[in-house]
Formats: C-alpha cells, structure tokens, sequence
C-alpha cells in the first residue's frame, strides 16, 4: 500500500511555524531590529528539512537592518523552535523578504492613475 501524503498536515505545520516565529520576535529577542519584523508566510520542503520564511516590515525604511538582524538571529530562532514545537527534527530556516504588499500598492497607484485612451485623438 503506498502512503500518501497529507497536505492538510503540511499546511498546518506551516501555519504553527509562522505563528511560533512570530512569537519568538515579540518575546524571547532582544535585538531592537526585529521589533517591527512580521513573518508572513513559511513554505516547508517536501521531506520537511528547509522551510524558506518570508518576512516583512512595517517601516520600510529599516528592511536592511531588519534583514542582517532576522539572518543573524536564524540559529538562535531555530534553537528555540526546537524547544517548544516538540518535534524530531527542525527544519533548516532561510529568511526571504516578502515584497507582497509593495507589489500590492504598485498595481493600486496604478489601477487608480487615469489612463488617457489613445484612440480619442
């Protein structure tokens, strides 16, 4: 009989680690960088090793400093995830800047600037 796999189940430890993370940079850090840095979504590789954490800020102006200090701290992150999700093996995290919501703004300055429609002329 061959296993299959269960995405529901994939999805749910995606979801847990975003929140954990999420967690972890209100409480347990101490670097001022990290303050205004929000984990918006965590993909997990299929054999659950790497998961690539996708993180934003609320100050756009300090995403170079949040950058080094959210990379500098990914050991410390995964030492304390390991702590509390109680599971055999962590997987190893990659931080990735999230540039969802300026894409997001570009395409509503664009939708909302009126266009000039060429074929009146």
């Amino acid at each position: 009989m061959a296993r299959t796999k269960n995405p529901f189940k994939k999805d749910k430890y995606e979801e847990r680690l975003v929140n954990e993370i999420n967690g972890l940079l209100r409480t347990s850090m101490r670097d001022g960088r990290l303050k205004f840095v929000s984990v918006t979504k965590v993909e997990l590789s299929p054999d659950y090793a790497y998961a690539t954490v996708f993180w934003d800020t609320f100050d756009a102006s300090h995403r170079g400093d949040a950058k080094k200090a959210i990379e500098a701290s990914a050991g410390h992150i995964r030492s304390e995830l390991a702590k509390t999700l109680e599971v055999r093996h962590v997987p190893t995290l990659t931080f990735v800047y999230d540039n969802q919501f300026e894409e997001e703004s570009k395409i509503d300055k664009l939708l909302q600037t009126p266009q000039s429609d060429s074929s009146e002329e």
